[in-house]
């Protein structure tokens, strides 16, 4: 695949990732435009956004348009089904413009996994993960992290919960002089500073990631979080050269409680791919089943520059008043069947670009 072409067609990406899900067994899920708020209330951290479009239904209650997909699975799977529901999804959702006050309407793709999850059905989330920004451009990585090493580094450090937010946040930002500082303030042995600290700048494939993490392990939970990192990167495969281990990926621990990650693809900023495990939201919501999954936001795909020339169709025809219907569609359709995108007319329009410009006949 040109990963060129892909990057410019945000409808192509839709199409070939529906595909790579089905290809899994995951089975499309559907779902309303809308939500009652007191869904997104209820869950605004999870969210990380206060600014909702609200609207009145026709029997008074207060609706949104939904800001996330994730809730609205949540909320009408049946909990305790046995077998593992696994679902894939393409919508619109409503969010707030980061650079303005508008909303923006931007199409998410993605997938939940919903069950008693074991160790390659985590796994296998990942590995669709990595299979998605491949699916977009083969120059991609995927960053992964476990909030259970660090809550159980917190845990033995005895930082109370309420101040873990703060250490969280300096963590997200990878700020180690604040994080020394905040480490001193709540009197945490300088073994553990180091050791946090440590774990907000590590950037590295697992083979060179994973020992150094052995060394910090000192209980339980650390090397339970430990294991389930080096199992999962193991099992997925020839995708992990894309992978690397980075604490600086962190989430809220009310909602997520595992494996956490995030996908890049060059020329962006920021994330295009953001998941991981949030048994704690199916907690906070009265379910007892694990859940894993992502979304790929794809309206970031129009801030990626198109490289080289950009054409509005590979070859133009053109055909005069007197050529027949049947010659036009005869050698558009022979262009097609090689591979090229076609327009056909009978003058060349101002402002667009082609690769080739073709008479017929």
């Amino acid at each position: 695949m040109n990963p060129e072409l892909t990057l410019k067609d945000d409808e192509w990406a839709i199409v070939r990732l529906r595909m790579l899900y089905r290809q899994y067994g995951y089975t499309y899920y559907k779902m309303s435009e809308f939500e009652e708020y007191d869904l997104y209330v209820r869950n605004k951290n999870f969210l990380n956004t206060d600014n909702i479009l609200t609207f009145t239904g026709a029997d008074g209650k207060l609706m949104a348009l939904k800001p996330d997909v994730t809730l609205s699975i949540i909320k009408n799977t049946k909990d305790g089904q046995g077998a593992l529901q696994k679902v894939y999804y393409s919508e619109n959702v409503y969010r707030p413009s980061p650079t303005s006050r508008d909303y923006r309407e931007i199409m998410q793709v993605g997938l939940e996994c919903i069950g008693e999850l074991d160790l390659w059905a985590m796994a296998e989330v990942v590995l669709l993960a990595a299979r998605s920004l491949e699916t977009i451009s083969g120059q991609y990585l995927l960053d992964l992290s476990h909030l259970g090493f660090v809550a159980g580094l917190l845990d033995q450090a005895q930082v109370k919960a309420e101040e873990r937010t703060e250490l969280m946040a300096l963590i997200g930002k990878k700020n180690v002089p604040a994080l020394k500082q905040a480490c001193e303030r709540l009197g945490m042995e300088a073994d553990m500073a180091r050791d946090l600290c440590r774990l907000a700048t590590m950037y590295a494939p697992p083979a060179q990631a994973l020992e150094p993490l052995r060394e910090m392990v000192r209980n339980r939970k650390m090397a339970w979080a430990l294991s389930e990192l080096e199992s999962v990167c193991t099992l997925v495969g020839d995708v992990g050269s894309h992978l690397r281990l980075d604490f600086s990926v962190v989430n809220d621990m009310n909602y997520y409680n595992s494996l956490i990650f995030r996908g890049y693809l060059p020329g962006l900023p920021s994330g295009i791919l953001a998941g991981g495990r949030y048994d704690n939201l199916l907690k906070k919501m009265g379910k007892s089943s694990g859940a894993i999954g992502f979304g790929v936001y794809l309206d970031l795909l129009e801030r990626v520059e198109p490289k080289g020339d950009s054409y509005d169709a590979d070859v133009l025809l053109l055909y005069g008043p007197d050529t027949s219907p049947a010659q036009v569609a005869r050698a558009a359709g022979e262009h097609r069947r090689a591979g090229f995108s076609v327009r056909t007319e009978r003058q060349i329009p101002p402002g667009l670009k082609f690769r080739w410009i073709k008479e017929v006949g």
